[in-house]
């Protein structure tokens, strides 16, 4: 009987359904959001929220049953030293299911996963303004001729418009047949 197993079986066996969830909490961890289906979405919601409430732990024992499911600790650091103290007053609700449409190719329901208390991502390296180019020193160059408008007509556009060309091209200095 199935008493008392509330979990979605993605249509995947369990070692192929734990690494599919597992996955996804990497990616969650590591960009704050992850686009997925619906089902997968829910189902990793509720690993994420057992990832943070072992964060808020802090304990060595959680830090290790936390690298089970993200096996880097690169992303065990991040959980608990930035993504768990943003929710020690908080008692669940860590992340969110937002819906997004259908799929195209099969009609799924799309859904974003994402942290509920993270700040917006800011770009890695902001823009630096370019210095302005040095003005050229004035040399006595001959002027480039212009094409003529029928001879930019006849240019091809892009690599089709060149096979087009190739294929249309008339004949020139033969005599009609």
């Amino acid at each position: 009987m199935r008493h008392g197993k509330r979990n979605q079986r993605l249509s995947r066996p369990k070692e192929h359904r734990q690494s599919l969830l597992n996955s996804l909490v990497k990616g969650l961890v590591h960009h704050g959001q992850i686009r997925t289906t619906l089902a997968r979405a829910k189902e990793a919601q509720r690993l994420a929220d057992r990832m943070v409430t072992l964060g808020k732990e802090g304990s060595i024992h959680s830090r290790r049953r936390a690298y089970r499911v993200l096996q880097d600790r690169t992303l065990v650091k991040r959980l608990f030293a930035e993504i768990a103290p943003r929710y020690l007053d908080v008692a669940g609700g860590y992340t969110r299911v937002t819906r997004l449409g259908l799929r195209l190719g099969d009609g799924a329901q799309k859904a974003l996963l994402a942290f509920s208390r993270l700040p917006t991502p800011q770009p890695a390296v902001t823009p630096v303004a370019k210095p302005a180019p040095a003005p050229q020193p004035a040399s006595p160059k001959r002027p480039q001729p212009q094409p003529s408008k029928s001879e930019e007509a006849e240019k091809p556009k892009g690599f089709l418009g060149g096979l087009r060309n190739l294929w249309t091209r008339k004949r020139k200095g033969r005599g009609s047949s």
